[in-house]
């Protein structure tokens, strides 16, 4: 992290990790909700009133992202998820015989989602932080686009 940014971290009590990143004035709280299968139905309280999500995938392992697909697509299509940006990090580019960003973009049939949903798939190293700034400044971008969008829709009313 740069002078500029803030971090604060903490444990969660369903066994998450969660963090206030601050960066040009801009507040991100994020969440690591885990793989868990069990922990999956709480993901929903942790998405609920978001301007943007984040799923990460393990590039590494090709045979996971089918689960990944159900996954993504069963979050965003969740009420209070729909129309909020989408950024994929396909993590693991550092790995030998990582699937590219574009390859993982197709097996999880990102353009599938729905069609006011804005999405970004980005290749990322968590190791060395390759891909991480371009990814949530491509977030960010999305998240300032979708509420342009809302702001213009309600003048017209």
């Amino acid at each position: 992290m740069g002078p500029k940014e803030t971090s604060r971290s903490w444990a969660t009590q369903v066994g998450g990790e969660g963090s206030i990143r601050r960066r040009r004035g801009i507040t991100f709280q994020v969440w690591d909700v885990g793989e868990q299968e069990k922990l999956r139905p709480l993901w929903r309280s942790y998405t609920r009133r978001t301007d943007g999500l984040v799923f990460v995938v393990d590039a590494a392992e090709a045979e996971r992202l089918e689960e990944a697909k159900v996954e993504l697509h069963r979050i965003s299509r969740a009420s209070d998820n729909q129309g909020v940006p989408v950024l994929v990090l396909a993590n693991k580019q550092d790995q030998p015989g990582a699937l590219s960003a574009a390859e993982v973009e197709k097996r999880l049939a990102v353009q599938e989602l729905a069609a006011a949903t804005l999405t970004h798939v980005q290749g990322c190293s968590a190791v060395d932080g390759l891909g991480l700034q371009q990814g949530l400044e491509r977030l960010y971008e999305m998240i300032l686009k979708r509420k342009k969008a809302a702001r213009g829709g309600k003048k017209r009313r």
